[in-house]
């Protein structure tokens, strides 16, 4: 190849800019977008001068069940944004865990200012844990915290005994939810629900595409 004044310089990209790149286009799958989405949360907290922790927690099924995988694989990471992932053993003992989250401003022996929260599980799984997310979106999240329900949906019933929707039970539960249709919208979304610190968002996440994504900046 000739390399003249005109050609554009190579972009010096890294699998890692997956999750640490602020601007410009990174290239990951859904269920990696998932994992960036508390990352992005860390960093903008600490440039809001927020002193937070996060903690994930839930249960794995198709469609996320690698979730836990990338987030194993990305625990140095996590460590270092002061992110904890607690998997459960079922789906609504993660809720309860995450719920109880919310509670860590009213401890005097508190060592962050909040935790924001992420739960994850399968559609038949928001069954399962509908009390501890019926509480939570009526108890509302504490002012630095804030939680992101994520719902694996199988609309198709590709991989379940039974298609499943689980927008229609956050809608009987009174819970803010939002329908990412691509990555880019992982982004954009994710990023809006944590810092307005709604009391809960949820995302009904469908199959994962390996589509490349522009992230906004963490100040949008």
């Amino acid at each position: 190849m000739t390399v003249n004044a005109n050609t554009p310089a190579l972009d010096d990209y890294r699998l890692e800019d997956r999750y640490l790149r602020d601007t410009g286009r990174v290239f990951l799958t859904g269920t990696q977008a998932l994992v960036r989405i508390p990352l992005m949360q860390a960093r903008l907290d600490k440039q809001n001068g927020l002193n937070t922790a996060g903690l994930i927690s839930g249960y794995r099924g198709s469609p996320l069940g690698a979730y836990d995988q990338a987030l194993w694989q990305s625990k140095k990471l996590l460590d270092e944004h002061k992110i904890d992932f607690v998997p459960a053993i079922n789906e609504d003992l993660g809720a309860t865990i995450i719920l109880g989250s919310q509670q860590v401003e009213t401890d005097e022996d508190k060592q962050v200012d909040g935790v924001f929260g992420l739960w994850y599980g399968k559609g038949p799984g928001v069954d399962r844990a509908g009390d501890a997310l019926k509480h939570g979106t009526t108890y509302g999240s504490s002012p630095h915290g804030g939680v992101l329900v994520v719902a694996g949906d199988d609309h198709g019933c590709v991989s379940s005994s039974m298609p499943h929707q689980s927008d229609v039970a956050f809608m009987a539960w009174f819970m803010p939810t939002i329908n990412p249709a691509s990555l880019s919208e992982y982004m954009d979304l994710a990023s809006g629900a944590m810092p307005c610190r709604v009391s809960a968002a949820a995302g009904s996440v469908s199959r994962r595409s390996p589509r490349p994504s522009k992230v906004p900046p963490l100040s949008s």
